[in-house]
């Protein structure tokens, strides 16, 4: 028996015995569903072209100012990335770790920097996932106007494909 296989099979143990589970997760889980890593300058710019062409960086079009100075081309890039995770299906691990979870008597846990959504689409119970950069699926006012937050389901906006980047019409 390899020391590698050792180690799975003491995992393995781990999490059989264990009466919770905490997921923490990053970029990894979407990246493996499909969904570019937009903090890697390869996924962005094989996903927004045209932003790169732009010299704008992730951070310069995820920001609030962004909606500020352009914003139908910020619109563009948030309305696109909305589109393509509700349209993404999480992959089989997600399904897994919700299986070994419900396994549990105290069931599990999720804190993640991922935005898209894929724990509750896998069937994680909303009340147990923290997700610290917020939600794609989620708005709220760019300026002052209200501390709110509400659901973006049924907000569906017109993203014109052809523009250079992009841009987002009749928002």
């Amino acid at each position: 028996m390899t020391p590698r296989f050792e180690q799975l099979q003491r995992a393995a143990g781990w999490i059989k015995e264990a009466d919770g589970l905490l997921i923490t997760a990053g970029a990894g889980m979407g990246v493996d569903s499909g969904l570019p890593d937009f903090r890697g300058e390869e996924g962005f710019w094989a996903a927004y072209p045209a932003l790169g062409r732009a010299g704008l960086s992730f951070e310069d079009i995820a920001n609030p100012q962004a909606f500020l100075s352009d914003p139908r081309r910020a619109w563009g890039f948030y309305g696109h990335r909305l589109a393509l995770y509700r349209a993404i299906v999480p992959h089989h691990g997600f399904t897994l770790l919700r299986q070994w979870a419900d396994r549990m008597p105290s069931g599990a846990f999720v804190f993640t920097s991922n935005v898209d959504g894929h724990f509750g689409k896998a069937g994680f119970s909303d009340q147990r996932i923290v997700e610290c950069h917020g939600s794609i699926h989620a708005m709220q006012c760019v300026n002052a106007c209200s501390g709110a937050v509400w659901s973006a389901e049924g907000f569906e906006p017109d993203v014109d494909w052809s523009a250079p980047g992009p841009r987002s019409q009749g928002v």
